[in-house]
């Protein structure tokens, strides 16, 4: 079972680890159990950026909205 991703990751923490997933996938440097366990991961990490930048985004777009009714 993959661990789930600590509530105070930080986006750069999550994507330096998803980019060693990447790197050691492409070193073919694990077994399956390890790679079944890093590809649900790396999903997870995925989703977990995804939302960050979604989140950050929207925090902008707010912020732009106030500045323009002021």
């Amino acid at each position: 079972m993959s661990n789930p991703i600590p509530l105070n990751q930080s986006y750069d923490q999550a994507l330096a680890e998803l980019e060693e997933i990447i790197k050691a996938i492409e070193e073919e440097t694990m077994g399956i159990d390890e790679f079944t366990i890093k590809v649900k991961t790396a999903a997870e990490l995925l989703i977990f950026c995804r939302q960050k930048l979604r989140s950050t985004e929207e925090e902008i777009g707010n912020h732009f909205e106030n500045m323009n009714t002021q």
